[in-house]
């Protein structure tokens, strides 16, 4: 069994700062759902379960767990749920002592020799990319003496912690199974809602690993690698084709991938198979602001309605300080492309990072309105275990956490547990609810917002779905700035 544990309802563990999500959004167990692919052409009985999206109890996913009888439990983790995860772990091995229980996903790669000494319930810690991890600890799990031959596998032996050499990253992505297979067969799709993609829809990836060195990303530098690898444009294109005959609800995708446009080329080859097969589908991508504007061109005429970016800051140094490895000028002008390749564009920011005053993220809001998006997020930076961010905040003592049940608020929502001598903890917070108040409730965004709704359907239901869940945040009591 491959187990999102139970935590908060609607908890969005997969996405790249785990939480509740105040806009309702709720992202596919993307990583899970891959390994159960590989697992389930294998051959073995399998079971996949996100007990937050279905809002299962602790008691309704442990009955699930002992009607299914397990060999081998995966669970997935991350930093803000680990001590409930590691507490449902225990829990499960009260009731069935005999069962193999295997952790994955972001936090336990990153905190290995703190997590295997202390909880003798885990039996095993798969790291980084543990799709074939898995794979090969199903097929020797019963074979102790094997374990040594596992690569990317840790666990404890003669009271020592044994970190298995790293397991090389997947070069050919071609070979995995389509994660919207998994779905058919596993998930209810109705679960999952992305509050700028329409709603029903499917997440897959493209690619993995990402050459940028941003030094907040939790995903390059703990689970995928630096070491970029794409599947070949035929491939993503089945893929797209497959859901078309398979989910006729589903009208827009979202292709999640950390940069979807490092190979152009490869980025239009997938257009040109998309427009000359006629495949009426709509996607949404994350990309970088180098995305040239002839690609946006042809992006756009295969089907991509919104393209995601991280624009982070609205003053150079700071996008020097976190080396995110873009100019100001460039994101204007990749704002520019897409307005005139009619492109929607929602836009990321985030607050908190090394030599970030008051006066810089006010820059930084100013900047957001300069530009022409559909939507916007603010963020205070979120600072997980195996970055570089967590690392210089850990050395400086800007950390305000007790315990990793810190990084959420008691409803779930991000908690930041950053302070530096220039911003607080509370004032970036409160900094990002200001910032969104000031974004949405200005009356040329209303208008454009309006403009949206009354002439698409399917805007109207994702607008209103996601302004259901967000309203409360937006014009609720806020503190000035």
């Amino acid at each position: 069994m491959l187990l999102n544990p139970p935590f908060l309802n609607k908890y969005s563990k997969s996405s790249r700062s785990p939480a509740v999500n105040k806009s309702g959004t709720i992202y596919f167990p993307l990583w899970l759902s891959y390994a159960a692919g590989v697992l389930d052409r294998e051959g073995h009985e399998l079971q996949l379960v996100d007990a937050p999206a279905r809002c299962l109890t602790k008691e309704n996913t442990l009955k699930k767990i002992e009607a299914f009888q397990p060999e081998l439990l995966v669970v997935d983790t991350s930093t803000p749920s680990i001590n409930s995860d590691l507490a449902f772990c225990r829990a499960v091995k009260e009731v069935l002592p005999e069962v193999k229980i295997c952790l994955v996903g972001t936090h336990a790669s990153a905190c290995v020799d703190e997590i295997l000494p202390e909880h003798a319930w885990v039996d095993f810690i798969a790291r980084r990319e543990y799709d074939y991890t898995l794979k090969e600890l199903a097929e020797k799990l019963h074979s102790p003496e094997q374990y040594a031959e596992i690569t990317g596998l840790s666990y404890m032996s003669e009271g020592q912690v044994v970190n298995n050499p790293d397991r090389d990253y997947i070069r050919n992505l071609d070979e995995l199974p389509f994660v919207s297979e998994v779905y058919k067969k596993y998930l209810d799709i109705k679960d999952y809602f992305y509050a700028h993609v329409s709603y029903p829809t499917v997440s897959i990836f493209a690619s993995r690993g990402c050459p940028s060195r941003c030094f907040y990303c939790m995903y390059s530098q703990v689970m995928f690698g630096k070491q970029y690898r794409r599947r070949s444009a035929q491939n993503l294109f089945d893929e797209c084709v497959y859901i078309t005959q398979n989910f006729p609800e589903v009208k827009e995708i979202l292709i999640d991938d950390d940069n979807f446009v490092v190979d152009q080329e490869s980025v239009k080859e997938f257009c040109r198979l998309m427009i000359e097969n006629k495949v009426k589908l709509k996607w949404i991508v994350q990309v970088r602001v180098t995305l040239q504007y002839e690609t946006m061109v042809v992006m756009k005429k295969a089907g991509c309605k919104l393209i995601v970016a991280g624009f982070e800051s609205g003053n150079q140094q700071i996008l020097n300080n976190m080396h995110k490895g873009i100019t100001l000028e460039q994101s204007l002008k990749f704002n520019q492309n897409a307005r005139k390749a009619r492109l929607r564009v929602h836009g990321c920011f985030m607050v908190g990072n090394p030599g970030e005053t008051k006066e810089t993220m006010l820059e930084t809001l100013e900047f957001a309105k300069k530009l022409r998006l559909d939507t916007a997020q603010f963020f205070p930076l979120m600072v997980y275990p195996g970055t570089r961010a967590y690392d210089w905040a850990k050395r400086n003592n800007y950390l305000q956490a007790a315990s990793y049940d810190d990084w959420l608020t008691a409803e779930g929502l991000h908690n930041c547990v950053l302070t530096t001598p220039e911003v607080s903890s509370q004032e970036l917070v409160d900094f990002c609810d200001y910032a969104r108040r000031k974004f949405y409730l200005r009356t040329k965004y209303i208008v454009m917002k309006l403009g949206e709704v009354l002439t698409s359907l399917e805007d109207a239901k994702k607008t209103f779905k996601a302004f259901g869940t967000f309203r409360k945040y937006l014009f609720g009591r806020g503190k000035a700035w």
